[in-house]
């Protein structure tokens, strides 16, 4: 039996908003059942983004729900988009769920803040420095997904220069900018491509110097993705040995926001990170 698809980014957006708004209304599935003969199966599938809701399904239960007409045009409208699948099906690439999940959601963010401890972060990568990091972490990897994985954190890339760029702030631990990964010539075209990179208005990036001695992100990278919507809160992404894991609980979104903010506060300006990068693209 072959696997259903997952559902795209667009129908899950529409499904969060769905329960948040019967949640909201303080209605029970069963209520909306008596109310509008939408039986709790049905709700379940639609709530859970296992099936697109028909026009009509949609629209009895917004009116149920008191959502107002701009809203419900905005609803009706991703319903229609829902079945629009991301790049990455475009190039077939093969990755597992959750990384699948991770990209998809950078490219809905609006604001996008990455620290990292052992690596350039993967917006920032060339894609010789991508192929040396992909075939170090996975080496049991084939050539062709090497090649995939590669393909893809490229491409990912693009939120960074497309019209509605993200804003990207990345704290970069200076062990990663010292670890040679891929040799010397792979190391020297990645910090010119990080000098570079810093001088773009929607990119900022710092360095978190050795002499900054013990600190906060010593427990691990992660990310926070925020978004600016009601139907899609921030998210906190965290890729280890042990799995991914996305938290979205205010109290997880609040904790890693300091974080950062600690880590921000004690890393080298960004003139001074460039300069830095600079240092080591000359020194080799």
């Amino acid at each position: 039996m072959q696997n259903r698809r997952r559902p795209t980014l667009r129908l899950r957006r529409l499904a969060a908003e769905m329960r948040r708004r019967r949640e909201e209304a303080g209605l029970t599935q069963d209520d909306v059942f008596e109310q509008t003969s939408i039986n709790p199966a049905t709700l379940y599938r639609v709530e859970n983004a296992i099936s697109r809701p028909q026009v009509r399904t949609l629209r009895a239960l917004l009116d149920l729900y008191g959502v107002n007409h701009e809203r419900t045009a905005y609803l009706l409208t991703l319903l229609r988009e829902s079945d629009q699948r991301g790049w990455l099906e475009t190039i077939g690439a093969d990755l597992p769920e959750r990384l699948t999940t991770y990209v998809e959601l950078e490219d809905e963010a609006r604001t996008a803040l990455n620290y990292e401890t052992s690596f350039v972060p993967g917006l920032l990568q060339t894609e010789d420095y991508a192929r040396a990091i992909i075939r170090g972490v996975l080496p049991e990897a084939t050539h062709t997904e090497v090649d995939s994985r590669v393909e893809v954190r490229i491409r990912r890339q693009e939120v960074l220069t497309r019209p509605n760029a993200v804003r990207f702030w990345a704290i970069v631990g200076e062990g990663a900018l010292r670890h040679r990964v891929g040799g010397i010539d792979v190391m020297r075209r990645q910090m010119i491509r990080l000098a570079e990179a810093a001088d773009e208005p929607n990119i900022t990036l710092q360095v978190l110097p050795f002499e900054a001695g013990a600190h906060p992100g010593m427990l691990g990278s992660f990310h926070v993705l925020r978004f600016g919507q009601d139907e899609l809160p921030d998210v906190v992404y965290i890729d280890s040995m042990a799995g991914d894991l996305f938290l979205d609980g205010s109290a997880d979104i609040e904790r890693y926001t300091v974080t950062f903010e600690h880590l921000r506060a004690i890393a080298l300006s960004p003139e001074d990170s460039v300069a830095l990068i600079t240092k080591l693209a000359e020194d080799g």
